[in-house]
């Protein structure tokens, strides 16, 4: 505690290993924190600069993909100023802001995919009703939906956080996830409910619905055309591949959290980079290469030569 200021800091002991590795961390994640960055940009501009591309479909991988940015801005700026500092150190506010922007963004992931798989079900079900019901106020409003919905549960979960009493000011990890839990001296039972309906709405519903949907689709497209079928796995393939992704993940984040630590810090510290090293990276990969027409304008703009 900071008698002076009156801040309380947290101490992130998930950093392990002596100054080279840190270092190798450092270069490491800045590497890829570039690349994450101009990934996604360049397939957001695409997407932005192309008439024909001002399809809902796009506009929400659009939507992802600027997700993504925020998700890895909130975790990483901090991360590499603390892989080259000797204390890492954050005052509990900033924790929780840590905390909130990652699980406001993390759900965000999953109601946009699942606004997805209800254009790819209109699309390929439904196809002469498809600009009648994805017109640009629905895409709208399922934007909106995405990132309101969670900006709200999550913010009460940070604000009981807030005004909950701590009795350790030592994280273990590299980052703010559920781990601040721990640090609470009570385990509180409002935190806890809410957190389950948190869950179920966030992540547990928006899965079942895209699993339905899904199921909906390759039920129909089986007892279609040969051309239907091809259709349905060229758009549906990459989203599929997105949402298993992120859901392992998800799934690790939660477990990784609660695992007690007897391993070794720099064993944890790589434990823990995998929640944010593959998935910002695996959405522009699998977008750019799996969606024809993003991946027609890529080839254009770092080769043009080849297209005049």
């Amino acid at each position: 505690m900071d008698n002076e200021a009156n801040v309380t800091y947290i101490t992130l002991d998930g950093h392990g290993g002596g100054k080279k590795k840190k270092k190798f961390f450092f270069f490491f994640m800045f590497i890829v924190y570039t690349l994450i960055i101009c990934s996604n940009s360049i397939i957001v501009y695409i997407i932005w600069v192309h008439q024909n591309l001002h399809e809902p479909m796009y506009i929400l991988i659009a939507a992802l993909l600027l997700n993504s940015v925020v998700y890895s801005t909130n975790i990483y700026p901090k991360l590499l100023i603390d892989f080259i500092s000797e204390k890492q150190i954050i005052s509990y506010s900033a924790c929780l802001f840590q905390f909130y922007i990652f699980y406001s963004f993390g759900s965000s992931e999953f109601l946009l995919l699942s606004a997805m798989a209800y254009d790819r079900y209109v699309s390929i079900c439904k196809p002469l009703q498809y600009h009648t019901i994805m017109r640009k106020t629905t895409v709208s409003i399922f934007l909106l939906f995405a990132w309101l919905v969670p900006v709200c549960h999550v913010a009460v979960l940070t604000i009981l956080s807030a005004e909950t009493k701590l009795c350790d000011l030592t994280l273990k990890g590299i980052f703010c996830n559920n781990s601040i839990y721990k640090l609470q001296c009570v385990t509180s039972r409002v935190i806890t409910i809410h957190g389950v309906v948190s869950l179920i709405d966030l992540s547990i519903l928006p899965m079942l619905f895209i699993i339905f949907t899904y199921t909906k689709i390759f039920i129909i497209t089986y007892r279609s055309y040969r051309e239907v079928r091809k259709k349905a796995a060229e758009t549906c393939l990459p989203h599929l591949l997105v949402l298993i992704s992120f859901s392992i993940l998800s799934a690790y984040d939660i477990s990784i959290a609660r695992v007690e630590s007897n391993f070794p810090k720099t064993a944890r510290l790589i434990m823990s980079l995998q929640i944010i090293l593959y998935h910002p990276l695996f959405n522009p990969l699998i977008y750019g290469l799996k969606m024809k027409e993003i991946s027609k304008h890529i080839k254009r703009l770092l080769c043009p030569v080849k297209f005049i």
